[in-house]
């Protein structure tokens, strides 16, 4: 069964609560050549990041993607102290305090105002909790992880469009270029009967069997069947890897090069002006397949 092209860039989020705490996920992708898991857990979530990342990389592929999950207690199981060396601290400052300044001492509540007095203690869940609280955070970064790929997938749906119009294009400029006029057996043997003319010319002395090995080079420099035939042969494989689907990304981007790299060597060998035109323009529709390519999975 085929898979759909996803895209590298896609954004979810997710939320959920167990035993009075309540955590949120959310995640961010974006391009990038291999996979790169950032992660930011909250405190006391250390013990899950190699459940997260393993989880994570079971699904992606590629792409730089952040990882974010908040957690939140509602104070229920929590417990005011005073931190007895904060307060020592403050009632010795009043006691040297209180001999050099004229000045009514504190009221107990201004003392206990003051930052670092009173502390907030929360309890530790027990070990069943906080299993249970880690089991629902694991079950939500799964369905995260679907939101992900939907969204990936949903932008991978609408550069396959694109991709699928840049290879039409490349399509039909090849097939331009394989009809050009100064293609026909008339054309090249004029061009290469004025080219060995002008060689002759300009080196009256060299002998027939240089001539003729002249002659097989400008021939072969002329002829762009090799390219034209690999062009045909590339746009093939391009729609099979979008039909097949998946991460088929650096695939692509290999394919663009190859493109590239054929429309360089047209360009190189077209001697007419209207041939080097359709060359250029198959460069810049490779130019622009290969870009919409840098952000496929």
């Amino acid at each position: 069964m085929t898979q759909p092209l996803a895209s590298m860039t896609g954004y979810a989020q997710a939320s959920g609560g167990a035993h009075g705490c309540s955590f949120h996920i959310e995640m961010k992708s974006v391009n990038a050549r291999g996979l790169d898991i950032r992660m930011r857990l909250a405190s006391g979530l250390d013990a899950l990041e190699p459940e997260v990342r393993k989880r994570a990389g079971d699904v992606l592929t590629r792409g730089s993607v952040s990882i974010s999950i908040t957690l939140q207690k509602d104070g229920a199981g929590s417990e005011v102290v005073i931190n007895q060396q904060a307060l020592g601290a403050v009632l010795d400052a009043l006691d040297v305090l209180a001999g050099r300044i004229e000045a009514d001492r504190p009221r107990l509540d201004g003392v206990l105002a003051l930052k670092g007095v009173l502390e907030v203690k929360e309890s530790p869940l027990s070990t069943e909790a906080e299993e249970q609280l880690h089991t629902e955070i694991l079950d939500a970064l799964d369905r995260c992880l679907d939101d992900l790929m939907v969204s990936r997938r949903s932008e991978g749906n609408r550069l396959t469009s694109v991709l699928i119009g840049r290879i039409e294009e490349i399509e039909a400029l090849t097939e331009q270029a394989e009809d050009h006029p100064s293609r026909s057996r008339k054309a090249i043997m004029e061009r290469l009967k004025q080219q060995i003319s002008d060689i002759s010319d300009a080196s009256p002395g060299l002998s027939e069997e240089r001539l003729n090995q002249e002659a097989m080079l400008l021939a072969t420099k002329a002829d762009i069947r090799e390219e034209i035939d690999r062009l045909i042969a590339h746009v093939k494989s391009a729609r099979q890897l979008i039909t097949n689907g998946g991460p088929v990304g650096r695939k692509l981007d290999f394919l663009s090069q190859e493109f590239n790299r054929e429309a360089n060597t047209l360009c190189s060998k077209s001697n007419a002006v209207d041939l080097t035109s359709i060359g250029l323009d198959l460069k810049a529709t490779i130019d622009q397949l290969r870009e919409q390519v840098q952000n496929i999975e």
